[in-house]
């Protein structure tokens, strides 16, 4: 799911400050999921989806890479039947980057949007 490397935004004169790449991933899928025409998160591939079901991990579907003090997040996500998929894949990465740099203090380099499927919404 994540690099193991944990990120260190600027040493503090009282000390240091990490914050983990879980961390990340719990501030994005918080974000993600609550963005117009999300309707959910999946697994990137079967095997993921599979060990997802089993672990009961609340990261499903997002991917955090540290490289240089960047953060580098990938979602895979299914968006709401009938509306306009490049629209919400837009809207859901500027708001995981504007809500993990708010969060963080640190500049993400990227939002890498996977649509892994449509759903249509019960009409109840």
């Amino acid at each position: 799911m994540t690099d193991q490397k944990e990120i260190v935004p600027e040493p503090q004169a009282q000390g240091k400050i990490e914050i983990s790449p879980q961390a990340v991933a719990s501030m994005a899928a918080y974000a993600a999921t609550r963005s117009y025409g999300i309707v959910g998160m999946a697994a990137k591939n079967v095997v993921d989806g599979i060990a997802t079901t089993l672990t009961g991990d609340p990261h499903r579907g997002i991917d955090v890479h540290i490289l240089d003090g960047s953060i580098q997040i990938d979602l895979y996500v299914i968006v709401e039947y009938g509306t306009r998929i490049s629209s919400v894949a837009r809207s859901v990465a500027n708001t995981v980057r504007f809500n993990v740099e708010k969060a963080t203090g640190l500049p993400v380099s990227d939002v890498n949007v996977y649509v892994q499927g449509l759903r249509i919404s019960s009409t109840d």
